[in-house]
């Protein structure tokens, strides 16, 4: 009887020993994984409103060049899913032009969570058209008209117009870019029955080229990098609206850097890169970056604004 406690005995101490010791292995996993794991040193997602896919894909590819030891995965999302994934704690670090409401960041203070928010762009939303269309100027109210389902076809527009039915098409349902124009024109109800969603700003693009009546809406950063082979390809396929100031309808501007960073032109908003990172983590490096010298040269020449970095507008007359 004393020899089985005395086996029971030693059995407990080697169990005892075991989880010690997987215990002791797991500790000094995660602090390696912690120690691993800097502001220019890691492997991190972010989840990057679809919208922003051509600055953001720029600016990590600058940024993991000179630190080769940093490895960024941007998984690109509608507006809605990238903030509902940002407070279901499924991501650290997000980029959207949408600020979190009050209510979500007092959830996140309860959570003992402090989301932090960084301006790093001014960006605009672009109206496009079929290259057909001969209506290259629309003024502000015209556009509110449109939001509000009071003009419905290209004729009411100009009655020398050869095109039908005004189809508008936006990116997805739960996009940014209609909740921006939604919350602009103090749009309550449903969108009127000619709006139409798809699943991207490229898929917009696309429908365009191929639609002479439709109207497409799309964030300017993806026709906006005059140097970037892709941006190109799509300008050739569509035509870029100018549109009047919303208090002076005889001038008109296109979504260019200037207007953008003067406001004439009359629908822009900020780019905001939001954090929950509960330390220095590499988030919190490239949020540095982006917000600082290099990341905004990378932001002016995509041809959106800096937000933090002064720039120069130079005015060339001919």
């Amino acid at each position: 009887m004393n020899k089985k406690v005395g086996t029971y005995a030693f059995n407990g101490i080697w169990i005892t020993l075991l989880i010690l010791s997987f215990l002791f292995i797991s500790c000094l996993s995660g602090s390696k994984k912690a120690i691993d794991e800097t502001p220019t040193r890691g492997n991190i997602k972010i989840f990057v409103d679809e919208s922003y896919q051509p600055i953001i894909d720029s600016e990590i590819y600058t940024f993991t060049s000179l630190y080769t030891y940093a490895n960024i995965t941007p998984v690109f999302k509608p507006e809605v899913d990238v903030i509902n994934d940002f407070m279901n704690d499924s991501i650290k670090v997000i980029v959207t032009n949408k600020k979190l409401t009050d209510a979500q960041v007092k959830y996140l203070k309860d959570t003992l969570i402090i989301a932090r928010t960084f301006a790093f762009a001014y960006d605009a939303l672009a109206l496009i058209v079929n290259n057909a269309n001969r209506d290259s100027l629309l003024s502000y109210n015209t556009i509110k008209n449109i939001f509000l389902g009071n003009i419905k076809t290209w004729k009411e527009i100009n009655d020398k117009s050869k095109l039908n039915n005004i189809s508008v098409v936006f990116d997805n349902t739960k996009s940014g870019n209609i909740r921006y124009f939604k919350e602009k024109f103090e749009i309550t109800n449903k969108l009127p029955s000619n709006f139409y969603a798809v699943n991207s700003n490229e898929e917009v693009i696309n429908f365009i080229n191929k639609n002479p009546n439709a109207l497409g809406i799309i964030s300017v950063n993806w026709i906006s990098d005059k140097d970037d082979p892709r941006s190109q390809k799509f300008t050739r396929k569509i035509k870029v609206i100018a549109v009047s100031s919303e208090f002076d309808p005889s001038s008109y501007y296109l979504p260019e850097q200037g207007s953008i960073y003067n406001k004439s032109y009359p629908f822009t908003r900020e780019v905001y890169l939001i954090s929950r990172e509960t330390f220095s983590g590499l988030g919190s490096g490239f949020i540095s970056w982006v917000t600082h010298d290099q990341g905004q040269r990378i932001v002016l020449k995509s041809g959106l604004v800096p937000a933090t970095a002064p720039i120069r507008l130079i005015q060339v007359k001919h």
